[in-house]
């Protein structure tokens, strides 16, 4: 019983200050880099999907990971993430960056075996996506330091060997357009992130890999992929 009255609100670095930023929810975007679409061979996508993971899946600024269980094809995806300060419901495209807080890179690990089956069988992408540490998050850098960035190299390594690399202008929603886009159907509040999508180059990790992200201005990301989790 005492686990659960000091139960830890999960929450992210923020350079330049010692307060933290208390995550709320995470929202994810999914086929939102036409590179992307094309190397998982999906069609046009009129409208990116949305899904969520848990806040508890953060591992805020990297480090070890427990190898997840019940897959045998964990894939990594590099993504912006944009961090809310406000929100409301049917957010007006132009008026959504003045409800972003900061930025984040962030990567997005997927059990890829579970979400191609899930999707074969109209499942929803629980099982595959929010699973635990499954959503790495670097240092918060905030808008009122380093703009919106719109462009600007985003990449991943693993072992020192770079597996995507991209532009943030390759995004074909901008993170103004996602914000709209789900305060359609979530009153989005202070707190809640959104992954923004990922580009080409996906691809599977095992135990023991080194993985590195960054996202021009806005930082980087480490984690290491520790043993199967049991």
């Amino acid at each position: 019983m005492s686990e659960l009255f000091d139960y830890y609100r999960p929450s992210l670095k923020v350079r330049g200050i010692e307060r933290r930023f208390p995550a709320r929810r995470i929202f994810c975007v999914g086929w939102n880099y036409a590179d992307h679409i094309k190397e998982m061979n999906r069609p046009d996508v009129p409208q990116p999907p949305v899904f969520m993971k848990p806040a508890d899946a953060l591992l805020p600024d990297g480090g070890e990971i427990p190898f997840p269980p019940r897959t045998k094809d964990l894939q990594h995806e590099v993504e912006l993430v944009v961090a809310l300060q406000g929100g409301g419901l049917n957010i007006a495209a132009d008026e959504a960056l003045g409800h972003v807080y900061g930025y984040g890179v962030g990567v997005d690990l997927t059990r890829r075996d579970l979400q191609s089956k899930a999707r074969k069988a109209g499942d929803p992408w629980e099982i595959s996506k929010s699973f635990d540490y499954s959503a790495p998050v670097s240092t918060l850098r905030r808008a009122s330091s380093i703009r919106h960035p719109a462009k600007g190299r985003i990449w991943l390594a693993v072992n020192g060997v770079i597996r995507q690399e991209a532009d943030l202008s390759d995004m074909i929603r901008k993170p103004m357009e996602l914000i709209a886009q789900i305060s359609a159907y979530f009153e989005l509040k202070p707190g809640d992130l959104v992954f923004t999508g990922t580009p080409a180059g996906v691809g599977q990790l095992k135990p023991g890999d080194h993985v590195t992200a960054g996202i021009d201005r806005v930082g980087d990301v480490h984690i290491r992929m520790g043993r199967l989790r049991t």
